[in-house]
């Protein structure tokens, strides 16, 4: 019906209807019809109809860029197939660090403000950061690695978003193939893996044996173990051939890039480049590890207070070359075992675990031999010697953590403090834990790669600066600062101690101060600036300034994880105060009569140690009732929220916790307040004011501290006062009689 309405027409005036019907003049296809004339095919044109050939048109500058861009790709192409094969991608790495360098300059120079003008937040800038150096890291490998675990062991100070990317900086590193480490021992000695070592793979009589599969892999060797001929076994530990090639350029770049952002961002950093890379670059060279592990086993020897209780492996020199190092293969557990360490012993009366006290149990080669023959190159050849577990593996070495613990504080106080040869990376993985013979422990100490040596000067004054962090004098603390050319003494007091020093000008809490009122944001801004200028304030004179104090710091931090991890068995902060103040009159380059003033001293100072036990047996109370952690976790848990305070969230492992045993006391005895309540006797105002002896010992003397303390347990009736005016509230009364008796 629709479509016979539309054909009629109907509805439409008759003019528009027949306009409707016939095509219009104007229209130009229209006319193009009428005016076509009859239908012809198409015809291609004759040739003669397109005139005469003409040349193309040259475009010069399309040629230019051709050649360019051919000659480049060429180049960049024989640059890239030569770093990757003679140079082990050195050049690569380089670049890649400088373009993620220049990235993270500019976002930080752009965007650390309270409020970025691009990419969001401040933790999201300092998260896409860490970000980009972790994966830099972690993509270049090798030497890059370790500074990796440098800074992952130093971010308890960097923001919280680096301290996530960079836990996992201590994951093994893939090992390299056979192949590899053959050419290295190969160019080293000039010999076969089988000539070097005597060794043999497929069970030849006379021969030693040795594992083609590494024990374990770091960013900068792998270990591989294996048995000599004449029934030693040893660790062999093998450098990854491109470190050779690429330490050259990777300390270069470090260089590079530390001097552009020292310059750009108006730091004195560069100042510490040549002394870490100068240490960077000793640790692969295992000539100066084997020098340096023959001297820590010489020392250990010599001191009466660890002999018997530490153990350094033999060296072994003639199988030792700068890429190769040979020692003494050791059975044992590692320190993070903690489960190990303590289960009961199952090993028999009078006998110790693997290899401790009494040479390893040999293998039968006769058995070797048979399965190498008929399983040629099998990855694992050692036995694993684990009968002192028992029969269903439940043993253990029957130690206590308190016992360990206490090795490993006195060893490196002693290498601090009395030597002044420092062990820079202890941590777990570098020490084993074994039982001798007469029940007792032995620590051994491996990987003696990354060392410091102090002078004899700056270790007397490491331990007098130590000591006198501990008991708030704050002279000796200015004048040792001063001749380290540092300005702000309490700044770099407070760095050491990694909580504000409270014995200074109280710098750190003003800052608290000024920040009130400000956002969240303007204090992270205020206190990145105050941090930014007390380093500057810390390195202000380059010259004079330690540059041992970066690894010493390191040292120091590791072993307090390690106490921490273990529970907090033994009182770190008085042992290691007692060997820095022992160490003052150990000390034989100075004159007797100073010694003997030292000696006194130590005895006062060790009596003042005493105190601190106090506050270390509340916490291991507390914590065997299950009412808290250790001491070194709740000094953790005051640094946290002080730190909080600075807007600075900080990173449980791998704090160094205060050194302060009188504000560790002071801290207990607040505590104190819940328990004895009961303890009312009198008024200790009242007491002192009346007490002429108690007066006369108020004198204006750095000891005399020392001497209140002793004095005070000797009369019970003061101890007793000192304990009622602790319990009624006042713990800070004792800590501020000592200070200003220690002012004079």
């Amino acid at each position: 019906m629709l479509g016979t309405l539309c054909r009629s027409g109907l509805g439409l005036p008759r003019q528009a209807l027949l306009r409707s019907r016939v095509p219009s003049r104007h229209d130009v296809f229209v006319r193009r019809i009428q005016n076509s004339g009859p239908f012809q095919p198409l015809r291609p044109p004759s040739p003669a109809s397109l005139g005469a050939p003409r040349a193309a048109k040259q475009y010069k500058g399309s040629r230019k860029w051709g050649r360019r861009l051919l000659i480049t790709a060429a180049v960049g192409g024989t640059i890239y197939v030569v770093d990757r094969n003679v140079y082990a991608s050195s050049i690569g790495r380089s670049l890649r660090t400088f373009g993620t360098a220049l990235v993270a300059a500019l976002d930080y120079k752009i965007n650390f403000r309270p409020e970025p003008w691009v990419g969001g937040t401040v933790p999201d800038l300092h998260m896409r950061n860490a970000e980009r150096l972790f994966h830099l890291l972690r993509q270049n490998g090798g030497l890059y690695l370790k500074i990796g675990q440098a800074i992952a062991m130093q971010s308890a100070v960097l923001p919280p978003e680096f301290q996530k990317m960079f836990g996992r900086m201590f994951d093994d590193a893939p090992q390299d193939d056979w192949k590899a480490v053959e050419a290295v021992i190969r160019q080293d000695f000039g010999k076969s893996v089988e000539e070097v070592f005597g060794v043999s793979f497929t069970g030849k009589e006379g021969y030693g044996v040795m594992e083609r599969k590494a024990r374990a892999s770091a960013s900068v060797a792998q270990v591989h173990w294996a048995r000599l001929p004449d029934g030693r076994e040893v660790a062999i530990k093998i450098q990854k051939p491109e470190i050779a090639l690429q330490i050259s350029w990777d300390l270069w770049t470090f260089k590079t890039v530390t001097w552009i952002f020292s310059r750009w961002f108006d730091l004195p950093l560069y100042t510490l480049v040549p002394f870490i890379s100068e240490r960077l670059e000793l640790e692969t060279d295992f000539l100066c590890e084997a020098k340096n592990s023959e001297t820590m086993r010489e020392l250990v020897n010599s001191e009466s207070r660890l002999k018997g209780r530490v153990y350094i492996p033999t060296v072994y020199s003639d199988l030792t070359t700068k890429r190769v190092l040979t020692t003494e293969w050791i059975e044992g557990i590692r320190l993070w075992d903690k489960k190990a360490m303590t289960s009961r012993w199952l090993g028999g009366y009078g006998k110790g675990s693997p290899g401790a006290g009494t040479p390893l149990p040999p293998l039968d080669m006769d058995v070797v031999r048979h399965e190498l023959r008929t399983k040629p190159y099998q990855e694992k050849i050692k036995p694993e010697r684990q009968e002192w577990k028992g029969v269903r593996g439940r043993g253990g070495l029957g130690l206590t953590t308190k016992e360990v613990m206490t090795t490993m504080v006195d060893l490196f106080s002693a290498q601090i403090f009395k030597w002044g040869v420092v062990h820079c990376d202890p941590h777990p993985g570098n020490i084993f834990i074994r039982r001798l013979p007469n029940g007792r422990s032995e620590l051994v100490l491996i990987d003696h790669g990354l060392y410091v040596y102090m002078s004899p000067k700056f270790r007397h004054q490491y331990g007098r600066f130590w000591k006198a962090l501990m008991t708030f004098d704050n002279q000796t603390v200015v004048d040792v600062t001063e001749q380290w050319g540092i300005k702000a003494a309490d700044m770099f007091a407070s760095a050491t101690l990694m909580k504000p020093y409270e014995g200074g000008e109280s710098t750190m809490q003003n800052d608290i101060k000024a920040m009130e009122g400000l956002s969240p944001a303007e204090r992270h801004y205020y206190m990145q600036q105050k941090m930014k200028q007390g380093i500057r304030d810390i390195l202000a004179d380059e010259d004079k300034w330690p540059k041992e104090l970066i690894f010493i710091g390191r040292n120091m931090r590791i072993v307090q994880g390690n106490n921490q991890y273990l529970g907090s068995p033994v009182n770190r902060i008085k042992m290691m105060g007692e060997w820095a103040s022992r160490s003052l009159y150990e000390d034989p380059n100075l004159p007797w009569m100073q010694r003997l003033n030292n000696a006194w001293r130590h005895i006062i100072f060790k009596s003042v140690m005493t105190l601190t036990d106090v506050a270390f047996y509340f916490f291991k109370l507390r914590q065997f009732l299950g009412l808290g952690g250790g001491m070194e976790d709740e000094m953790e848990r005051r640094m946290k929220n002080m730190a909080h305070e600075y807007g600075i969230e900080l990173q449980h492992e791998l704090l160094q916790t205060t050194n302060n045993p009188i504000t560790q006391f002071d801290e207990l005895l607040s505590n104190w307040n819940h328990l004895h309540r009961h303890l009312v006797f009198g008024n200790l105002l009242n007491l002192t004011s009346s007490n002429p002896a108690f007066q006369k010992l108020i004198v204006s003397d750095q000891t005399s501290a020392s001497v209140v303390i002793i004095v005070a347990t000797q009369y019970r009736s003061l101890f007793i006062a000192i304990t009622d005016r602790l319990s009624n509230g006042s713990p800070i009364f004792l800590t501020t009689l000592i200070q200003q008796s220690i002012a004079g």
